[in-house]
């Protein structure tokens, strides 16, 4: 399984036009939202699933936003360009999730809520940060799409949900990933977004997100905060107690404020 996945990624077509462009603006300084508008406005599904999602209680707008031009400027660069790398997802992967037990529209909703806590954490936290971070919470957990269909295409499904039943954390899953197909799904991911050409920060930053500890000292604050993000929010549930307790060992070990983090996930519960 692990020489067919090399090779399924290997053959990945390259990103649309659109999300192309999203991306150029989006890493341009010198570029303006209005370039964004006009851009995301030719892609009629994603300006949907963005307006679908900045209505959603998880990122706190006060007012209905109706119109794409309102949502971006809400949203802001870092965000938008999540929303289309995790596009480019649904473009390109048929998306069968039940090796894990979830339903796609639970696998989408996970996504987008880890997302939404990152921006609403690292908006009062550090805003230059969001640029890697945003996009990195939307497709962190993309692997996970390659590993279930490889494992429904040699058959082996039941094996790995009942493996998988018996795994109690992200760090379990990750290493039942990497036994069974050969890479986890952070490993997997960050191929894909190498092949797609995204900026090695990113894509370092997903790579070590299960083990921060390991990844250089620039990419390591990256790593770290995907990590609080992923341990707070995954398959196994949404903001419990349990584990929001060990995302607040990992802030101390780490020497970063608890108390941002907690008003956040105050709010957004």
């Amino acid at each position: 399984m692990h020489n067919n996945i090399l090779k399924k990624i290997k053959t990945l077509p390259p990103l649309d036009d659109t999300i192309v462009k999203i991306h150029e603006i989006c890493i341009d300084q010198n570029s303006i939202l209005n370039d964004l508008i006009k851009v995301t406005e030719r892609d009629p599904m994603l300006t949907a699933n963005i307006l679908k999602s900045s209505n959603s209680p998880l990122y706190g707008f006060s007012k209905e936003i109706k119109n794409i031009s309102h949502a971006i400027a809400l949203f802001g660069m870092a965000t938008i360009r999540g929303f289309a790398l995790s596009s480019a997802i649904i473009q390109n992967f048929k998306i069968d999730l039940s090796p894990y037990k979830l339903t796609n529209e639970k696998f989408l909703k996970i996504c987008i809520a880890q997302s939404a806590l990152m921006r609403n954490w690292f908006t009062k936290v550090d805003r230059d940060m969001l640029d890697i971070l945003v996009p990195a919470s939307f497709m962190m957990e993309l692997g996970k799409i390659i590993v279930a269909n490889e494992l429904i295409e040699q058959n082996m499904s039941e094996k790995f949900t009942k493996a998988f039943k018996k795994t109690k954390t992200i760090f379990e899953i990750s290493t039942l990933e990497k036994e069974i197909v050969g890479f986890s799904n952070e490993e997997i991911t960050a191929k894909v977004l190498e092949k797609w050409n995204l900026e090695k920060e990113l894509v370092e930053a997903i790579k070590y997100s299960c083990c921060p500890e390991q990844a250089n000292e620039c990419v390591r604050p990256y790593a770290t905060s995907l990590l609080v993000v992923k341990n707070s929010i995954n398959i196994f549930g949404q903001l419990k107690d349990n584990s929001i307790a060990t995302s607040l060992e990992i802030l101390a070990k780490n020497d970063l404020n608890q108390e941002v983090f907690l008003d956040v996930i105050t709010k957004m519960k």
